[in-house]
């Protein structure tokens, strides 16, 4: 009896936050099996068993690569698993096949067999994840200490008179610090209540300012990791400027595009694109 060679199996993964469905289909697109699993190590684990007792597993087509599928690439990775970010149905695909989670996970699994899902997701393991997840804090400290400075201004329009007199014109640093030192006693009268409402939004600003200014050394080590070489690779990609890398700014998308095109212009053989003149060419005889 001739052997019989084990079907090839593509896994199309649907992700939510506490349960993942996966759906398996073989070579010619039959469908083999649907599972859901947990969103644990456990889970990760039966669900990789699960799909290589099916057959010989050529890929996972994971949906959510960058949020809810992102710990299941790394760990099908890490176990020398194909993995191929696969986009959500479009909205058409979903009226038309109805809408569930093992009909998005044979969506994604149809979608890699197609050829249409060929983008291997973001490795997230690396100096750029540190960088992001430090970026994430530093954003929302700046945030809390824009809400906080307009909070002060905006208790500083319906404030008592000579209250309101005192902190008048005052730059937003001499605000926040005038406001930081006002007395934390009990509110007794209204403009107890606004001054000690003043202090407190005056240290929450001052607090988010150290934070998402100022990086402890741990931010520091990240940014380094052992070199300062270690973020340039972040910092050289197009579009990314030194706000990404942990400082200050970050540039636009369109100066981004720009600056793509000015490098492509500039690699032309013709000098002449970028109103340089050639060099005249030498006569023959002279």
């Amino acid at each position: 009896m001739a052997h019989l060679a084990p079907p090839r199996v593509t896994i199309g993964v649907d992700t939510h936050l506490d349960l993942h469905v996966a759906h398996a289909k073989d070579q010619l697109g039959r469908r083999l099996a649907t599972v859901s699993v947990p969103t644990t190590p456990a889970g990760y684990r039966s669900l990789l068993a699960w799909a290589r007792g099916l057959g010989e597993v050529e890929a996972f087509g994971v949906e959510g690569t960058g949020s809810y599928g992102a710990a299941l690439a790394r760990f099908l990775r890490a176990h020398g698993q194909v993995v191929v970010e696969v986009n959500r149905p479009d909205r058409q695909a979903r009226r038309r096949r109805g809408k569930s989670d093992p009909l998005d996970a044979e969506a994604a699994a149809r979608s890699v067999q197609a050829g249409e899902a060929t983008v291997a997701p973001k490795a997230g393991d690396g100096v750029a994840e540190m960088l992001r997840c430090l970026r994430v804090a530093r954003a929302s400290a700046v945030k809390a200490r824009t809400q906080a400075g307009n909070a002060i201004k905006a208790l500083l329009v319906t404030a008592p008179a000579e209250l309101r007199e005192q902190l008048r014109g005052l730059p937003t640093a001499k605000l926040v610090a005038t406001a930081a030192a006002f007395p934390a006693g009990k509110p007794a009268t209204p403009t107890a209540a606004t001054m000690l409402a003043l202090r407190l939004l005056a240290v929450r600003h001052q607090g988010a300012h150290r934070r998402g200014h100022r990086p402890g050394p741990r931010a520091g080590t990240a940014h380094r990791q052992g070199s300062p070489e270690a973020a340039r690779p972040v910092r050289r990609r197009r579009g990314i400027g030194r706000g990404a890398a942990g400082s200050r700014w970050r540039q636009s998308r369109s100066a981004a595009q720009r600056g793509g095109l000015r490098d492509a212009v500039r690699q032309r053989a013709d000098p002449g694109v970028l109103g340089q003149d050639r060099a005249p060419s030498p006569q023959p005889g002279r």
